[in-house]
């Protein structure tokens, strides 16, 4: 086995060796350990590793609860079963679920400490289902392997070149911090459609390190190896659908394009207009009474994707705050189904989840194609979320790509102030 491989299987290997007296009956009328969790996703049979992912499992009074941890991000599952020796888990906001069996002790009285199933992304149509392990990981988790002390940092910035050489070539901008070369490397990648979230991961002496998110809606897998100023051989794995291979380079001054200026309104058009029906089937249009003489945000979004969530935590108080000066917020969903009632019924979910108060628009479409021919007066969409800012006139004065969430750190600061003066300035007009 090479030292990549035996890295790789290091933290699993010693977790699984906690295990003592395991068998692959299923445990009747059981259930798992209140504690401290470790999942793993097998995204690819041609992998040396799985995803991993630490979680929580609580009882209380009879209701389970679990809490996902990617880094310092913590996202709270409320929607727990247990059946017998069953554990059904249905994600929040997103349209996924895990399915899992208890696996019985040897040891009469002990609670399951290991279980096995699926986890089912009904966002997408194929390859969506993806084998499933979780263990009680104390006194070892993902993040608490023990490391030698020649470790290297990944801290600092990196600029990326994903598929490079081919006509899927895109650039990033990698965000990496580990203040302690033996601890946790914590970051993001920025990219001109969105970030990839919370990653946490390892590495070793060997200079490999492998970065991973699991969110509920994606499964983000990074590999690479740090040479020099450089990272080589890097493997992206998105879910069992999707791999790019990416190199990389320090460099502190790389920045990425001006997110202002990548989609914008086509020659001979000032405005934006569309037609579409929200939750309760009421058609609106920006030429509605409400949004006359208000400053309004479009936000094109879908309940599917993790940049669209983050985006709508950061508008749903922002439109609390700003409503009552004349500022109205409207999104426009393009979700991943042609079935009207799933569609409210996933955007109210998210409403819910988040507080949201402003109006939700059902498009009945899907995809940036689909999204582009729906508002044929921009150039293009090329991201979700893309938000439009529309003054009081009904000018479009600022199309925005993207979103920097909160996993970004100085740049969603930087993003959350720059809305807010110019939002601000918006509504003194």
């Amino acid at each position: 086995m090479n030292k990549r491989k035996t890295f790789f299987k290091s933290g699993i290997t010693l977790v699984v060796s906690l295990l003592f007296f395991l068998n692959t009956s299923l445990a009747q009328n059981t259930k798992p350990v209140s504690g401290s969790w470790i999942g793993l996703l097998e995204l690819n049979d041609s992998l040396t590793h799985p995803l991993t992912f630490n979680f929580e499992l609580k009882n209380t009074t009879g209701n389970w609860k679990m809490t996902i941890v990617n880094g310092i991000e913590q996202i709270v599952v409320d929607e727990v079963v247990l059946k017998s020796d069953s554990l059904f888990i249905k994600m929040p906001v997103f349209d996924s679920e895990f399915k899992c069996a208890l696996v019985a002790s040897d040891r009469k009285g002990d609670d399951s400490n290991t279980m096995k199933g699926v986890w089912i992304n009904h966002a997408r149509k194929n390859k969506n289902i993806i084998p499933f392990t979780a263990y009680v990981c104390a006194p070892i988790c993902k993040d608490e392997i023990e490391m030698s002390e020649e470790h290297f940092s990944a801290s600092g910035n990196w600029e990326c070149d994903f598929s490079p050489g081919t006509k899927d070539a895109s650039k990033a901008k990698g965000v990496f911090s580990q203040p302690i070369p033996s601890k946790p490397i914590l970051g993001t990648f920025l990219t001109e459609t969105g970030d990839y979230r919370f990653l946490s991961g390892t590495s070793n002496s060997e200079k490999w390190f492998s970065l991973s998110c699991f969110d509920g809606s994606h499964a983000f897998l990074f590999t690479g190896k740090v040479k020099e100023d450089s990272i080589i051989d890097g493997h992206f794995y998105s879910g069992s659908h999707h791999h790019e291979t990416w190199v990389a380079k320090r460099n502190d001054k790389f920045q990425l394009r001006n997110p202002d200026s990548l989609t914008y309104l086509k020659p001979g058009f000032t405005k934006v207009d569309f037609n579409f029906k929200n939750l309760e089937g009421k058609n609106v249009s920006l030429q509605d009474e409400k949004f006359k003489n208000k400053v309004v945000i479009i936000q094109i979004m879908g309940t599917w994707c993790p940049n669209c969530m983050d985006e709508t935590k950061f508008l749903a108080p922002f439109y609390d705050k700003y409503n009552s000066k004349g500022l109205e917020v409207v999104a426009l969903a393009f979700e991943r189904t042609d079935d009207f009632n799933k569609a409210v019924s996933n955007i109210q979910r998210s409403k819910t989840r988040f507080n949201a108060k402003y109006e939700f628009l059902i498009t009945m479409k899907t995809g940036k194609d689909q999204a582009s021919e729906a508002l044929p007066m921009l150039n293009e969409v090329m991201a979700f979320p893309t938000t439009i800012y529309i003054d009081k006139k009904g000018v479009v004065r600022k199309i925005y790509t993207g979103f920097n969430g909160p996993a970004t750190g100085d740049a969603h600061t930087k993003f959350v102030e720059e809305t807010t003066r110019f939002v601000e300035k918006l509504l003194a007009e």
